[in-house]
Order: C-alpha cells, then structure tokens, then sequence
C-alpha cells in the first residue's frame, strides 16, 4: 500500500505516489507480488539489497553533515539511534539483523559480488548525501529511499511467502514496513520547512528523488538479469 504523510501534510504527495507506483510496475516486483518470483531471485537480491543498505548509516550521516538546523540533526539522530540498535526493542543494528536473515538463507554478505548495478545505486545515493546542499540529501534518502523502502518490502514479503517462508525468518522486512514511514515523515517535515523558505527546493528535492529511482530501478533490473 502506497504510504502518504500525515504531519507533513499533501507536500509533494502526487510526486511521490508516482514514484512508488514507477517502484510497484517494475517486473521484478511484480512477480514478488504475483507469488512469480522464484527463490534463486529472491537470494540475489538479498545478496545485493545487503551491499546497498550496509552503507545506511554512512548514507544517513553524510546527510546530518550538511545540516544546519540543529533541531533537524537531532531529529536524524533520533532515526541513526534506532539503525543502530540504540534503544530499539530489539536491541541491535539493523544490517546486524539483516545479515543474521541471510545466514538462514546461506548467504555470506561478505562474499557477495556486487553487480554493477547495485554499485550504481550505492554512488548515487552517496552522492545526494554528501552534496553540501542538504536538499538533495533530503530527496534521496526520504522520498528516494525511506518513502518507498514499505512498499517494496511489501511486495518483497509476498515474494518469500509464496514460497513458504515464515514471516519471523524475513522479520527484517516487517519491521521496516512500519519504521520506515515515520523515518520518512521526520526528514518530510524538514523538506516542508526547507520548501517555504527556498523556492528552488522542490527542485532540488525532486532532481535527486529522481536520479535515485532511476537508479533503484536499474538495480532492479540487474536483480533480474542476475539470475534466473
């Protein structure tokens, strides 16, 4: 389900939608969420989403760096904290419980060849992050990244789920339908305030939104070609 923001208000709503809905037509999802995709797939991009969101708090903290309202950094800390584990009710980083749902599926992260396409992801998104103009860092990582990471997961889960696997052995995706949401509202808040004060924002924002959907879904594509 296409997820919207409800403190930030209709800010950039119809941008977004068409973003998650570009996300939900790619085949790859499609066949997750048809119960089509089959596991050989499904591994790869385990293999490959491991190398891309292993850099989440360096991506996350690149973007801090270029913050300058105060009350905006400790709101991003808030969202690093819980990727680290600090406080959550679990108790550990997120790539800790990512990696530990690999190894039920057999996969060593560290052996992991990263494709070119997943390297192209990884660079745009650093990219976004470390521009000294926090827009664009705020584009990619909420509306590139944290505003469409529920929807893909969703159909991620239904992909697993046609195949038998237990919801407790992908919890890492469960959570993150929840979480990530709210991850998103704390930066949309941010990018709301950022687009009343600076009239070329929304195209800052926008700009980078993009070049990292376009990027996820080449990632996507590579996910397909990788395997069969």
């Amino acid at each position: 389900m296409p997820i919207t923001f409800t403190t930030a208000g209709p800010v950039l709503a119809p941008e977004l939608l068409e973003m998650q809905g570009r996300l939900r037509a790619h085949s790859f999802l499609t066949d997750c969420r048809n119960g089509k995709a089959p596991m050989s797939r499904l591994k790869i991009f385990l293999s490959q989403h491991a190398a891309y969101s292993g850099y989440f708090v360096q991506y996350l903290c690149a973007l801090i760096a270029n913050l300058s309202n105060q009350d905006d950094v400790r709101s991003l800390l808030e969202n690093l904290a819980e990727e680290m584990g600090c406080g959550s009710a679990e108790g550990e980083s997120h790539y800790k419980i990512y990696c530990q749902m690999l190894e039920t599926f057999g996969i060593d992260a560290r052996r992991t060849e990263v494709l070119p396409s997943t390297k192209g992801l990884i660079d745009k998104m650093f990219s976004c992050c470390r521009d000294p103009d926090s827009a664009y860092g705020l584009g990619a990582l909420c509306l590139g990244a944290e505003a469409v990471a529920p929807i893909i997961y969703e159909d991620i889960i239904c992909g697993f789920r046609a195949h038998g696997i237990p919801d407790k052995q992908i919890k890492f995706f469960h959570l993150h339908v929840g979480r990530d949401s709210g991850h998103a509202e704390a930066m949309m808040l941010i990018i709301s305030r950022m687009m009343r004060t600076d009239p070329a924002a929304t195209k800052k924002v926008l700009s980078a939104a993009l070049a990292v959907i376009d990027a996820r879904l080449t990632f996507f594509d590579g996910v397909k070609e990788a395997g069969i």
